[in-house]
Formats: structure tokens, C-alpha cells, sequence
């Protein structure tokens, strides 16, 4: 049988316009001879859905979409795709057979993620038992026997809770002869090992072929990266789709190598690639679907001579085009002249629109105003803020006339400790890099700038030649530049002493007896937790992050603005 891999991009809550781009996946598909079709979970829907599943009038769109679908297959071609199931009162997380001029649920969920950004026990109701269905390719053929799971029902393992079922488990007594798994599974670094492993796991125990389905693109903060593939029963990789691109491609099930109807390309044996260009091809995917899919046509930054502004230009370049990104270059007294050249040599190298105004004005204007009110002029802190605040407003004001996304360019390391500004620098409608650790930042635009990205910039329409940031930028200390000679290790530790001690706290929830162990001062340790604790007030007031750890400021992150913990 030729199975078609259906990596597709929806839009959340768009049914009639995720079934037509369905419609069109599936003509490919029959163009390559392909007789079943497999796409994600909730592929009618895009995920996460959320809310959106508590409203029935989407619910009655649904019958009506598959309806459609049905009618627009033709005889002989099946496809399996994630949809909802309701029942009565409760909904399942199901999978739908769908075949000309009919469809029927013929898999339920059955392992409810309810971590991180996950929050499924919200909506659905657990399957209760193992799902199969015998295929025929075509009458009176000898049928196929697929085993049928969704995205978490392949995650079993040591995790697993003693009262959980085990999906891959349950499903040997009936001997399956290929395992499908249709997934919905946000990227995350070394995500994708994880799932392989799961997969030649469940190859391994079942004794057959496992075909993984995964969604492609950004919805809101989370980028789901694709990267589908088919894994022998031996638990050899045979066929891996890319990261971050739409794709439909085929596989025999009768073949023991991969079979594909365009080239080479997606071969597992030809695909590599380090994980700065994998982080930089989800970044682009990230923020060119946010814009897209909220109705943004261009974006804005304020271009800083920084390193942090200067990889969210880049990204937004390559992600939007070069005539779609505006810079504005904002100087106050305190702006060195090497920021301001190298803020203009940047917008030049990438062809960007930008313009400059100068805050010193402003800032004495509202010295003047402020004046009376303090009995003097705002001093430290607060005259540090109102620096970020002007050039916040202003930023603001050119995003509402000109229509624009206004990208707000702190980093992780930023956001945990607080150095950030409300309603200054961390205005915006989304923190691009806000899950990138300043020392992230710096191997990114390292990266950037080496011939090691060449092919990522040709993709992408990016100059091919010389450095896209600059080892000017790359090789300055970092500094906010709102008072003189102000560095950023004036507040802070040096960040690659501070990140490592971030990335434990944040992401792998370390205890403070585990990071004195482990080498960390202690004196600093509880500074930097305090630094945390204190900030959360300012990340619950930020843009949205786009993710790309195992934890990130947002969705996954729930922490109390109120704590002594």
C-alpha cells in the first residue's frame, strides 16, 4: 500500500479552510499513487484549539466539513486525520477514517497530556481501550492491519503512571502491521530523538513499521516543527519529511527502504542539520505564521546597534521580507556613535526600511514635566525606565498607523531576571528571541554570520556574502546604553555564568541544594532566584514567546506573581 504523509499547517479554527487545504494535500497524494492518506491530530482544527472546543456551533461546522471532505474523495483513497469526537456531553481526541461520500471515528486518545503547554484533561475524555482497523488497499485484497494512536499514545515508558494504560502495549495481542501515530507535538531541542526513540521503541514491541505524522507551523507561541517520518521495524530510520515545511510524501508499506515520488532529499541518510540552523529555521517558521495568521502583512523594530535587535531584524527578514520590516533607530545622549553605525550598517546590509528620531527632546520634555511633581528630575532607575518608555511609545504609535507587528527583541535571560522595561522595550505583540538565553543569542548570530548558513540564507533571500551581523555587534559588551557607560554585567553576572545557572532553574526545575552541589555560589544562586521571583509580575504583562526549550515563558509557565517560594 502507498501511504501519503500529510505535513500539513492550519489555522486554528479555520474547518472550512483546513478541510479545502486537506482537499488539496490529498490530490497530491493520489497524483504519487498513494491510496491512504495520514494526517495530524485535530487536522480539522489545528492545534491547540483550546476554548474554541467548548463551542458547539464549531462542533456542527465540523460534521459539516467532513461531510465535505468526504465528497471530494474519490472511490478507493482513505484518509486518516485527527478530528473531535463528541459524545453526548464529553469530547474525545479522535481519529476519523474517511472514505468517499463517508467518514466514521475509528480511534480515541487515549494518554491526555496535561504538562507544560499541554492542557487536553481540560476538554477531552481519555479512549479506554487499544484501536485497529483492518485496510484493503482494493476489494478482495488481503486487508492491512493498522494499530491507531495519537501524539501522547506513543509516549510510554518509565513515565508512565502505574493506573495509565499503555496504548503500544495494549495493541500487541492483535498483531499489527503498521503502526500509526498522528501527532500534534510542538518542537522542542532534542525533541526529535525523543520521539524516534518512542517510535523504535514501539517498532521494536510490536514488530512492525511505525509511520509518524506530525503538524507543521506556528500557532500563537508554539512552532510545531513537522519532521515526520517512518521507522522500520528493526528501528531503523527509512524516511524523515523536513523540519518546518509543508510536505506531502510517500512511502510503500511493502518496502523495507523509503519510496519517494520527488528526489532524494528526504531520505533519513540526507538529511542533517546542526541544531543553530534547526533553531533558526523554527524562528522563522514561528514568526512568519504569527504575522500571517494574525492578519500582519509587516513588522517594526526599534534597531538598537545591539545584538539582540539586530538577530530579530535578521529573523524578520528572512521570516517576512526585506521590504516588509521597518527599523527605527532611536538615540538618547547616552547612545554611543559606534551603536548608532553599526544599528545603520545592519538595516543597510539587509536592505531594511528605517529612520531615525532622536529621544533627547523628549526626554527633557518630560523632565520639565515631571519637575514639580518629584521636586526635581527623575533619577536612576525611574529616569532609566522613562528612556525605555519614550522610545516604547514611539514605537507604538508608528506600529498603530502603519498597521504593523511591533517585535519586541529581549531575551530569556532578560525576562527571568527582570532586566527589561514594562511598556518600554518590552512593548510588542511577540518576544521573538524571549526563549533564546543571551549566550543563545550570541552562537545564533555566530552562526548567522558563518558560511554555515549559506543555504538557509539563499532559502530565504538573505545577502550570501560576508556577515549579516557583524562581529561589530556580535563582539560588544552587551549594555542598554540609559546611562553612561552603562554594561550589562553592572547589574547582572557575566551571562555565561548567569544562563547556565537560568537554564537549570527554569527548565529543569533544579532545587538550590541540587545547583550547590553542583558547583553554583551560593550568594548568587538566591540573588538570581530572588531576581526571578520578583520579575514574574513583568513576564505576566509580556508578549507572547515563541518557544523553542522544553520550558518557556508563557502557556507552560504558571508560576504565582505572589510568592515566597
Amino acid at each position: 500500500m502507498r501511504i501519503a504523509l500529510i505535513q500539513c499547517n492550519p489555522l486554528i479554527g479555520d474547518l472550512a479552510g483546513n478541510r479545502a487545504a486537506l482537499v488539496e494535500h490529498c490530490l497530491e497524494a493520489i497524483a504519487s499513487g498513494a491510496s491512504l492518506g495520514l494526517a495530524p491530530e485535530l487536522a480539522l482544527w489545528g492545534y491547540p484549539p483550546r476554548d474554541l472546543l467548548l463551542q458547539p456551533a464549531l462542533m456542527r461546522q465540523q460534521h459539516k466539513q467532513l461531510d465535505l471532505l468526504a465528497s471530494a474523495l474519490p472511490a478507493g483513497f482513505n484518509l486518516l486525520a485527527g478530528v473531535v469526537e463528541p459524545a453526548g456531553k464529553h469530547l474525545f481526541n479522535g481519529m476519523a477514517l474517511i472514505q468517499k461520500n463517508t467518514w466514521q471515528v475509528v480511534a480515541r486518545k487515549q494518554l491526555l497530556p496535561s504538562y507544560d503547554v499541554f492542557d487536553e484533561q481540560r476538554y477531552f475524555l481519555p479512549g479506554d481501550q487499544p484501536c485497529w482497523i483492518d485496510l484493503e488497499e482494493t476489494p478482495g485484497q488481503q486487508p492491512l492491519r493498522l494499530g491507531l494512536t495519537l501524539c501522547e499514545d506513543l509516549w510510554v515508558g518509565e513515565h508512565l503512571a502505574s493506573n495509565q494504560p499503555n496504548p503500544i502495549a495494549a495493541l500487541a495481542p492483535f498483531k499489527p502491521e503498521l503502526l500509526i501515530n498522528l501527532s500534534a507535538s510542538p518542537y522542542g531541542r532534542g525533541k526529535q530523538q525523543q520521539r524516534q526513540m518512542l517510535a523504535a521503541a514501539a517498532a521494536r514491541e510490536l514488530q512492525c513499521a511505525v509511520v509518524y505524522v506530525n503538524q507543521v507551523g506556528g500557532n500563537d507561541e508554539l512552532i510545531f516543527d513537522g519532521n515526520s517520518f517512518v521507522m522500520a521495524a528493526n528501528g531503523n530510520l527509512l524516511l524523515q519529511l523536513p523540519c518546518a515545511k509543508t510536505k506531502v510524501e510517500c512511502w510503500d508499506s511493502d518496502s523495507k527502504t523509503a519510496t519517494l515520488q520527488t528526489n532524494g532529499d528526504y531520505l533519513a541518510t540526507n538529511l542533517s542539520t546542526s541544531e543553530q540552523e534547526e533553531i533558526w529555521q523554527i524562528l522563522v517558521l514561528g514568526l512568519h505564521d504569527y504575522a500571517k495568521k494574525c492578519g500582519f502583512s509587516s513588522a517594526l523594530i526599534g534597531l538598537s546597534g545591539g545584538i539582540d535587535s539586530a538577530l530579530v531584524a535578521c529573523l524578520a527578514a528572512a521570516a517576512l521580507g526585506a521590504d516588509r520590516v521597518r527599523c527605527v533607530l532611536m538615540p538618547s545622549p547616552y547612545s554611543s556613535a559606534g551603536s548608532l553605525s553599526d544599528a545603520e550598517a545592519l538595516a543597510q546590509r539587509l536592505s531594511l526600511r528605517h529612520s531615525q528620531i532622536s529621544i533627547a527632546p523628549l526626554m527633557a520634555e518630560f523632565n520639565r514635566s515631571l519637575n514639580p511633581a518629584l521636586d526635581g528630575n527623575p533619577e536612576g532607575i525611574s529616569a532609566e525606565n522613562l528612556q525605555s518608555r519614550i522610545r516604547g511609545t514611539l514605537l507604538m504609535a508608528i506600529a498603530n498607523q502603519e498597521g504593523q507587528l511591533l517585535l519586541a527583541t529581549g531575551n530569556k535571560s532578560e525576562l527571568a531576571v527582570g532586566y527589561c522595561t514594562l511598556y518600554g522595550d518590552m512593548n510588542g505583540g511577540l518576544a521573538v528571541i524571549g526563549d533564546l538565553f543571551k549566550t543563545d543569542v550570541f552562537a545564533l548570530a555566530a552562526w548567522l554570520d558563518s558560511p554555515a548558513s549559506k543555504k538557509q540564507r539563499e532559502l530565504h533571500g538573505l545577502p550570501l556574502e560576508g556577515p549579516l551581523i557583524g562581529a561589530e555587534i556580535r563582539e560588544k559588551p552587551p549594555s542598554a546604553e540609559l546611562r553612561p557607560d552603562q554594561k550589562d554585567s553592572d547589574s547582572l553576572p557575566q551571562y555565561p555564568l548567569l544562563d547556565p545557572m537560568l537554564r537549570e532553574l527554569l527548565e529543569n526545575n533544579a532545587s538550590t541544594e541540587e545547583l550547590i552541589s553542583a558547583g553554583f555560589n551560593e550568594d548568587l544562586l538566591k540573588r538570581v532566584q530572588k531576581l526571578v521571583r520578583r520579575s514574574e509580575f513583568k513576564r505576566r504583562q509580556a508578549a507572547p514567546v515563541l518557544k523553542v526549550s522544553g520550558r518557556s515563558f508563557g502557556s507552560g509557565w504558571r508560576m504565582p506573581i505572589a510568592s515566597g517560594g
